[in-house]
């Protein structure tokens, strides 16, 4: 089916224009004309921009939004809330918690997910007897209903830290060994090949979770498939001692020696790096998310972006725990942290931002197709309002990177399907679909 669009302004790749028309058919835009104010199926005021990657995606994190902000502590403590919430999750429960958490996504102008999916097995370790990617496929039936494509990480996790085995929860994200979570992963990306708006990554939790000598493995199965390879990189002070304790060598390094660094990886918060490790991330073309409201809210620390983007790394933007859903909001704290550190302004033009968080985030996830307006691309369109009392009185991308929120979406058409319309997301109360969802964990 043919779509046609009216822009009141749209960001194109030579800059922001008015009155320009967007041609969709099926799911990928057909053909753009500016200056064209004639007739079109549906009218989008404000400013329109390509659909927003969210690179990085724990979804069931969402339940702990507001409960964890009592008292002191740090990441560490806040973990032992987390795994209290996975403990409780089975494929029925997290369909519904994901699938309103997507949604609100969606209403934040998100059109694509990279989730970074470790929660495999039942309560008590042991694979789902129906079938052992049951969480899995529990995330692509969520993604799907609320309009997002997915880049579904599967994540090889195997121990509960640098020489300490697994106990409690944890006992439920491992496949024992990366040759065991290989063939269950394999199984997974079978199911889904051909399939265009899933794709099937790979992920390595982290040098805490998973041992040096297992994790080439997980990195041939990214060259094997093509596709994506993510892993949480040095989040911790303390990740990076006892990893220098027990290897020698930072976690940069460690994944370096083991082939798990390049084009299609992406190395996740990266926020304690050293001069080598900034070189070794640059040099690889390794992708680096970041998610400053997660980072911010788990008091980690702000990541050098600034330098290693200008040592070559693509910067992308995740919501990680979803303390917040707003990739604006990660896109300008990107710009904040940079000043906070250097107490100077003016380190990244708008343009770069919204590119980390549209163009940069859909490649590192599988999708380098998506994220541009040009012909042949995704067609995924977000409209942000400039007339709301956020952004009455700006106009630019400066105005939706600096002064819009998640609230200023007001239309979102992902991969063609009009999923948001005034605000409104397809599936209807998403407030009552979370609610619903949290309160049967509780």
């Amino acid at each position: 089916m043919s779509v046609t669009y009216w822009c009141e302004r749209a960001w194109l790749p030579d800059g922001v224009a008015a009155d320009v028309l967007v041609q969709i058919d099926g799911a990928r835009i057909s053909r753009i004309t500016q200056g064209a104010p004639g007739p079109a199926d549906v009218r989008l005021p404000g400013l329109t921009i390509p659909g927003l990657a969210n690179a990085h995606s724990h979804a069931f994190h969402r339940a702990l939004r507001g409960t964890t902000q009592r008292g002191t502590g740090d990441f560490w403590t806040w973990r032992e809330r987390m795994y209290e919430v996975a403990g409780r999750l089975d494929p029925h429960s997290y369909q519904r918690l994901a699938t309103a958490v997507y949604a609100e996504m969606a209403l934040a102008g998100v059109t694509c997910v990279g989730e970074f999916h470790y929660l495999h097995h039942d309560q008590g370790g042991h694979p789902y007897q129906e079938d052992p990617n049951a969480m899995g496929h529990a995330l692509i039936r969520a993604a799907r209903a609320a309009g997002l494509r997915i880049t579904l990480l599967d994540t090889c996790y195997l121990s509960g830290g640098i020489g300490v085995p697994l106990s409690g929860v944890q006992l439920r994200f491992s496949d024992g060994d990366s040759e065991r979570w290989a063939v269950r992963a394999g199984l997974l990306a079978a199911a889904y090949e051909g399939q265009p708006d899933v794709e099937i990554g790979a992920a390595i939790h982290s040098v805490r979770a998973v041992p040096p000598d297992q994790m080439p493995v997980v990195a041939e199965f990214s060259h094997r498939h093509a596709a994506p390879l993510h892993m949480h990189v040095s989040e911790q002070r303390a990740e990076n001692t006892a990893c220098v304790e027990m290897y020698a060598a930072t976690p940069v390094q460690v994944l370096h020696e083991r082939g798990a660094l390049g084009p299609r990886s992406t190395a996740v918060h990266a926020t304690h790096l050293t001069d080598v490790d900034v070189e070794l991330l640059g040099q690889s073309g390794t992708y680096i998310c970041m998610c400053p409201t997660t980072e911010r809210d788990l008091a980690d620390g702000i990541g050098p972006a600034r330098a290693a983007a200008d040592r070559g790394a693509q910067i992308t933007l995740g919501s990680d725990s979803h303390a917040v859903i707003d990739l604006f909001e990660e896109a300008r704290g990107l710009e904040l942290n940079e000043r906070l550190a250097s107490r100077k302004r003016g380190h990244w033009p708008a343009a770069d931002l919204l590119a980390a968080a549209t163009g940069a985030g859909h490649a590192s996830l599988g999708f380098p197709d998506a994220g541009l307006l040009v012909p042949g691309a995704w067609a995924d369109l977000v409209s942000v309002r400039l007339d709301s009392v956020r952004t009455a009185g700006t106009s630019g991308l400066e105005a939706v990177v600096f002064a819009a929120t998640a609230a200023d979406v007001h239309s979102v058409v992902s991969g063609g399907r009009r999923v948001v319309e005034n605000g409104e997301h397809v599936l209807g109360d998403v407030v009552a679909l979370l609610t619903g969802a949290i309160e049967e964990l509780r």
